[in-house]
Formats: structure tokens, C-alpha cells, sequence
């Protein structure tokens, strides 16, 4: 006991002279003496080997010991937080903070969003499948069967593992999912990423978005096509633009047709993107084919209907004046900010 006092009255007169000038020293005086491992921690630890009669009178000393230390560690702060050595310095609150970022939906998120908007209004439901499809799905179901030339105008990601599944090279395997269930009539739009083998281009990549639509019912005409397809491009690129329809093949529909608008970019008198045409083409429509409807397990005796597809990127580059299809994927943060404010 008399040991243990004698050592404590020379660690208060270490406390009592101790100094601190900077927030490392007081960082080491407080782990020296009010650490977990510190002296204090240390003293008190020594309680169970003071005679029980005496244990009090220790007690009250180590707690004596503790406050004082405390309050010595607190000055101590107070002071350094008052001064500076001409390295330390306090923080201005009064100074602007740092700006933050501002994040931008991608162009063609916009356009996704801005296409299903249009439809939407119109009745047509969102549908999404798989991006791996089977060949049925992709292929088969849309009268392309397995030896058809049609084959030859998508060139295919295959998988390895099992040449019988694919990347999609279209959302039509949507349409065909939700004909197989069988709920008439059907009015759906099905938008999603597409792939397919193509050489990577100012005009063309090897995966991209498509947006297609599908509507069945008894009695639905190429008239009804038309006109829905007249009411999108005019809310899309507004009522001046100019359309044309040229007759076309697709093996899903038939008849089939290419739909072309006046080129946004040079106002129909020519330019590289629309190869001095003045015209670009922005789908593919047509009446969906017999045969399709019959793989579905749809009577096309009783049921027509009209399908269309479209890319995505064509109509945000017309919209937001891109030359380049490859700038859509860079992920420049620069391009991709001036479209902070796009609708």
C-alpha cells in the first residue's frame, strides 16, 4: 500500500507538469495514463492484492487520481484547439462547401423512357423476357425454321456450352412469350437490349436497344399499324416530319414494311448519316404472319394483329443531334452530362 501511494504522488506530479503542443502529444498523454493499457487502468488493477481493511482508502485515492487526470487531459485539448503552430489550422465554417455532381440519365434511357411514354398512352403494356433465349423462342416460333436463308440477316452470339441458346438478337422472343400464354387480345411494347455479331461502327454496334410493340385482336388491320405508327413519329419528332412507308420482307409478318422519316439532323437535304438520302429508316412493321400466330397456339382464322420493332439509339441520335452510336457506350462523363436537363 505505502509502495503503491509513494508511485501514485509521483505520477501526479508527472501529470501536473505535463504539456502538450500539439494533437499527437496529447494523443500520447492520454494513451499513457487513461488508456486501456494506460497507468491508471494499470493502478487499478492492483485492487485485489490490498488488504480488505485498506481497499477504501485506495479507492478513494485511485478515483482522486482519475478525475485529476481527466481534467488535466481537458485542458490540455482546450488549449491546443485555441492555438495554432502555423501547420495546424482551424477550419473556416464560413468557406462554401464542395460542389457534388450531378448525375444524368443516359440518352438512351431518355429515349427508352420517352418511346414506352407514347405507347403507354395508347393502351400498349411494358413486357420484358430473357436476354439468353432458346432457338425456339428467337428463331422457330417466328416461322424462321432451322435451314431458313432469314437466319443469314442476324448474325448470332451462340453459347458454347449449348449452340441451342443465344444471346437475343431481338425482343420478338418477348412477343412470343406472352402469346403462348394465350391472354387475348394482346397489346404490349417490349423493350430491351439486343445482340448481334455486326462490325462496330459510327452507325452500328454489336449490342443495342429495341424497342418492340404487338398488338392482336379480331379485326386489327394494316390501317390501325399505320396510324399508330403516324401518331408516334408525330409525337416523337413532331408534326412537321415527314413519313414514307416502302414495302419490305420480315419472315414474322406479312405484308411487311420499312418506315422512313425526313432526316432531323439535315432536314431532308442529305447529309452522312442519312447518306444524302434525306431520309432515315426507323423500323420494320407489318401483319404478324399466320404461321406465328399458329406456333403461339393462336387461331388466325379469328385473330389478326400487327407487330413493329425499332432501335433505340436511331432515335436518340436524330433527337439529340449524336453523330457517333459508339458515344452511347464510352461512358465520357463529359458527353454524358449535357444531358443533365434532356426530357
Amino acid at each position: 500500500m505505502d509502495q503503491l501511494i509513494q508511485q501514485i504522488e509521483e505520477y501526479k506530479k508527472e501529470i501536473a507538469g505535463a504539456t502538450a503542443s500539439s494533437a499527437e502529444e496529447l494523443e500520447n498523454f492520454r494513451t499513457r495514463f487513461l488508456g486501456t493499457k494506460g497507468i491508471i487502468k494499470a493502478l487499478m488493477a492492483e485492487m485485489k492484492n490490498i488488504p480488505a481493511d485498506q481497499k477504501k482508502e485506495f479507492g478513494q485515492i485511485m478515483n482522486g487520481l482519475k478525475v485529476s487526470t481527466e481534467e488535466k487531459f481537458e485542458t490540455l485539448k482546450s488549449a491546443i484547439g485555441n492555438t495554432t503552430n502555423g501547420k495546424e489550422h482551424t477550419k473556416d465554417i464560413t468557406l462554401p462547401g464542395d460542389t457534388i455532381a450531378t448525375g444524368a440519365r443516359h440518352p438512351v434511357t431518355l429515349m427508352r423512357n420517352r418511346i414506352v411514354s407514347i405507347f403507354q398512352r395508347l393502351g400498349f403494356a411494358v413486357a420484358e423476357g430473357p436476354e439468353i433465349e432458346d432457338d425456339f423462342h428467337n428463331f422457330t416460333a417466328l416461322n424462321i425454321s432451322e435451314n431458313h436463308p432469314a437466319r443469314d440477316m442476324q448474325d448470332t452470339f451462340y453459347l458454347s456450352q449449348n449452340p441451342d441458346w443465344l444471346l437475343r438478337t431481338h425482343t420478338s422472343n418477348i412477343q412470343i412469350r406472352e402469346m403462348e400464354k394465350g391472354n387475348l387480345p394482346i397489346r404490349i411494347i417490349c423493350p430491351g437490349r439486343v445482340y448481334r455479331n455486326e462490325t462496330v461502327s459510327s452507325r452500328s454496334h454489336c449490342f443495342f436497344h429495341q424497342v418492340e410493340g404487338l398488338y392482336i385482336d379480331e379485326n386489327v388491320s394494316f390501317a390501325d399499324l399505320k396510324q399508330t405508327l403516324y401518331f408516334f413519329v408525330q409525337e416523337m419528332f413532331g408534326k412537321d416530319v415527314k413519313v414514307r412507308f416502302r414495302p419490305s420482307y420480315f419472315p414474322f409478318t406479312e405484308p411487311s414494311a420499312e418506315m422512313d422519316i425526313s432526316c432531323q439532323l439535315c432536314g431532308g437535304s442529305g447529309c452522312s448519316v442519312c447518306k444524302r438520302t434525306g431520309w432515315l429508316e426507323i423500323l420494320g412493321c407489318g401483319m404478324v404472319h399466320p404461321n406465328v400466330l399458329e406456333n403461339c397456339g393462336i387461331d388466325s382464322t379469328k385473330y389478326t394483329g400487327f407487330a413493329f420493332g425499332m432501335g433505340v439509339e436511331r432515335p436518340a441520335l436524330l433527337k439529340y443531334g449524336i453523330n457517333d452510336i459508339r458515344l452511347l457506350s464510352e461512358n465520357d462523363v463529359r458527353f454524358l452530362q449535357q444531358f443533365t436537363s434532356a426530357t
